[in-house]
């Protein structure tokens, strides 16, 4: 199956999209489309011909939890409605906690890494096995950048998903910005990752911008792609031919010409090192997973992701072994993430509120995990500000006690809900 090049479609950008010139294909967030109906804008490409792939984010796969079957069907369905050759998502966990636990559900709002443990290799083969069964079309698993590491894994990434492929049959979608990322921030030399893969199962390839702050590589989707960067590129080039390459912006979109250059650099990158391949390279063996393993990974597993998704958003203790800054690193990213996602699902709430916007959400955010989704959050947020008798300004405070009542309840909050609302805090545990 050949994509060739192509860029993440997003609703900010859908114009300059379709107007680009040599877009073989385009990627969409699955969980930003309707499972039944499209945009029109990926209406006219598809009449087109160009191929969309959706992309989840939701899914959780390297999580303790089995699948949502509510996801997965909404997965599958968007698969249908494209007419698509593949479906993607990630190698991450996005939520712990829960009844195997007996904590609070907890929402990262982001992707997070999973052990490269034996127990985490298990439970996420199953998880797969579990989502393959579910789709109509084949999956393909994308490898993640991480601000943080866990203590005493047992493989490294590269023979952690070949393995993962040995067992699942799944396909490969690498991002070498994340390969980058994991480079600056977990010391982990890409070419050894490459060199351990199986390049084989390599369905795409996912290159995209990203920023260095205080030693710390952000993957932020909001910058340039770097140098660095397309060297990791050319490096996977000069191992195998991808069949598809696509560029990811999510945010601070630059003009269309500037998307098209880094098209061209990312084109410029594979056909340069197509034209003076490497050696073919011997895949170095997995090694042999223990025996005498014990049963119960699944909740191990849930222990371990639940106490540290807790420390990251709930303020909870940090887990032994971790590193207790970059854990601090991680957990304002998340907030910031939070705060930037809540802004864009309720655009109104930054107007109402005003240049305080970001202060106030990150001082609610502290210590007040998500435990639904963004629209939910943000409600909870506004009923915050109202129940301290907030925004200050009388007006701000009438508009965002109407926002609130026309999506929460009929009638807004009062300050003498407090006690009822404490109740309800602990009862629920957020």
């Amino acid at each position: 199956m050949k994509l060739g090049i192509g860029i993440g479609w997003r609703p900010e950008i859908a114009d300059a999209v379709e107007a680009l010139p040599g877009i073989d294909w385009v990627e969409a967030v699955a969980e930003n489309i309707c499972a039944d109906h499209l945009p029109a804008s990926l209406e006219r490409l598809r009449e087109r011909g160009v191929t969309v792939v959706p992309h989840g984010v939701s899914l959780g796969l390297g999580g303790a939890d089995r699948p949502d079957p509510g996801r997965l069907a909404g997965l599958a369905a968007r698969a249908a409605l494209l007419g698509t050759p593949l479906v993607t998502e990630h190698i991450a966990f996005v939520r712990a906690g829960g009844p195997v636990v007996g904590s609070p559900a907890l929402e990262a709002g982001h992707l997070l890494p999973v052990p490269r443990t034996w127990d985490a290799l298990e439970v996420l083969c199953e998880n797969v096995r579990i989502a393959q069964d579910s789709l109509p079309v084949p999956l393909a698993l994308e490898n993640i950048a991480a601000l943080i590491s866990w203590p005493d894994e047992e493989l490294t990434e590269g023979q952690f998903l070949a393995e993962l492929v040995e067992r699942t049959g799944v396909r490969l979608l690498i991002d070498v910005a994340n390969l980058h990322t994991n480079h600056v921030n977990r010391g982990e030399d890409p070419a050894t990752a490459l060199d351990e893969l199986p390049v084989e199962a390599i369905a795409y390839v996912h290159v995209a911008g990203g920023v260095e702050k205080d030693g710390v590589w952000h993957d932020t989707h909001a910058h340039p792609v770097t140098r660095p960067v397309l060297d990791v590129l050319s490096e996977l080039r000069s191992r195998v031919d991808p069949p598809g390459v696509l560029l990811e912006r999510d945010d601070d979109f630059p003009p269309a010409a500037e998307l098209a250059g880094e098209l061209t650099a990312i084109r410029a990158t594979l056909d340069a090192a197509a034209s003076a391949p490497g050696a073919g390279r011997p895949r170095p063996a997995v090694p042999k997973e223990p025996a005498g393993r014990t049963a119960g990974a699944r909740d191990r597993t849930a222990v371990a992701q639940t106490a540290l998704l807790s420390s990251l958003v709930a303020g909870t203790p940090v887990p032994e072994g971790f590193d207790r800054r970059r854990l601090g690193v991680q957990s304002r990213a998340l907030a910031a993430k939070r705060a930037d996602v809540v802004a864009k699902v309720a655009p109104e709430l930054p107007g109402i509120i005003g240049a305080g916007y970001r202060r106030e959400f990150l001082a609610y955010a502290r210590n007040r995990p998500m435990s639904a989704n963004y629209r939910r959050d943000a409600l909870d947020f506004a009923e915050h500000l109202l129940i301290d008798g907030r925004p200050a300004d009388d007006a701000a405070r009438r508009r965002l006690t109407r926002w609130w009542e026309e999506r929460a309840a009929p009638r807004p909050p009062r300050r003498g809900s407090r006690l009822v609302h404490a109740a309800r805090t602990a009862l629920l545990g957020r």
